[in-house]
């Protein structure tokens, strides 16, 4: 395993952590982890050299924590560092902020957490915490052992982002999405190099954009292929990350055991600027193509789950990108028939209640009737990459 600096702290951390938000599920049920198989894939992720192990309170409907803490328990806690985040949706007073870490103490079994992050902020979010005196909490937590390091996961755009660094110097650490398309979205490559610039250590989260990097459509596939060295697409997106001395860690939500092996194999081969002039103009055109294909820049990141109205909207968003990005319209319309009716794009009544927390800040209402036109009616598909 390689290991990277982190920021101005003095830990150094391996080029790949462990996500725990996409771990594997027993029959397509996100809080039904299948245990034995994901305790597998984490331990042997840690003994092959991962040390930073990410969850959250949300994450698998609220069960990724107390699974965590199980895995961990013993020997292997004493090898990584935990990183875990503070639902900041449920502020409402200052004392919420101790509620809430000291359940999260309870749920991961442990006493305290390395690396402490106010979860998915955006402007609405960061001014909730200036308001509850979040400042004034964090360095109580630090002094009392709870915390060792605190930071922050962001959605939102590149002047809030400036914003939350600016406003507060208590950062140690900060997560960005961000990945070989999503250059200019959220923090993007400028929110990447100001948080370097500032001392902060830069987590990346959705390095393979909710997996769409690793799978490519036969078009892109042919691009990469094309190169003298041969990568697979998922450790093109990795290295082109890695080769970035301002990122500090990879953060991946791996869904199984083949990932685990596949993705190690790739942290073990990484290093600074070992991607080729070009290499580099050869991600710019897949860059490209990509944007050409790929109607929606969902990442089944589950927010906006449940709908109110039972709407599946992750899972209809994949099949619609994949029939539109891979041409697979029969295959994906057989998928979508398989829906039951309320979960399908027709339930949605347009209530916005998804908007609201989508980290993509995606029409999502407006784009409902339309993909079930194409999904359900078998409307012919115009191209649109916007509702």
């Amino acid at each position: 395993m390689k290991y990277r600096s982190f920021g101005r702290l003095p830990e150094k951390i391996s080029a790949l952590g462990f996500g725990c938000m996409r771990l594997p599920v027993i029959d397509g049920k996100p809080e039904a982890i299948d245990e034995p198989l994901a305790e597998r894939m984490i331990k042997h992720g840690i003994d092959r050299g991962i040390n930073y192990v990410d969850t959250a309170y949300a994450y698998h409907g609220g069960m990724s924590e107390p699974f965590v803490g199980k895995v961990l328990k013993g020997e292997y806690r004493q090898k990584v560092s935990l990183a875990t985040k503070m639902p900041v949706w449920f502020l409402q007073t200052e004392s919420d902020f101790d509620r809430l870490l000291n359940e999260q103490l309870q749920r991961l079994q442990t006493d305290h957490i390395d690396f402490y992050l106010m979860h998915a902020l955006s402007k609405p979010r960061w001014d909730n915490l200036k308001r509850l005196n979040m400042a004034e909490w964090a360095e109580k937590a630090r002094a009392d052992g709870r915390i060792r390091h605190l930071g922050f996961s962001f959605h939102d755009d590149y002047p809030v982002f400036q914003q939350i660094i600016d406003e507060y110097d208590g950062w140690d650490f900060c997560q960005i999405q961000y990945n070989y398309v999503d250059v200019a979205e959220q923090a993007g490559t400028h929110g990447l190099e100001y948080a370097a610039s500032k001392g902060l250590a830069v987590v990346v989260m959705e390095p393979l954009l909710g997996g769409k990097l690793a799978d490519p459509p036969q078009k892109v596939r042919d691009m990469l292929d094309s190169a003298p060295l041969k990568r697979s697409p998922a450790d093109w997106a990795l290295q082109w990350l890695w080769d970035k001395p301002e990122v500090s860690l990879i953060l991946s939500g791996m869904s199984n055991f083949e990932q685990v092996q596949e993705n190690l194999a790739s942290a073990e081969s990484s290093g600074g600027k070992q991607l080729s002039a070009a290499d580099l103009e050869l991600i710019e055109r897949v860059r490209q193509k990509y944007h050409e294909i790929t109607p929606v820049s969902c990442t089944r990141c589950r927010y906006c789950m449940p709908c109110p109205n039972g709407v599946n909207i992750p899972y209809v968003f994949d099949v619609f990108n994949k029939a539109a990005a891979f041409e697979m319209w029969p295959q994906m319309r057989f998928r979508y028939s398989q829906i039951l009716a309320d979960d399908n794009a027709s339930a949605c009544i347009d209530c916005g209640a998804c908007e609201e927390v989508c980290p993509q800040h995606l029409p999502i209402s407006d784009w409902m009737p339309y993909i079930h036109e194409v999904l359900g009616q078998e409307k012919a598909y115009d191209g649109r990459l916007t509702p």
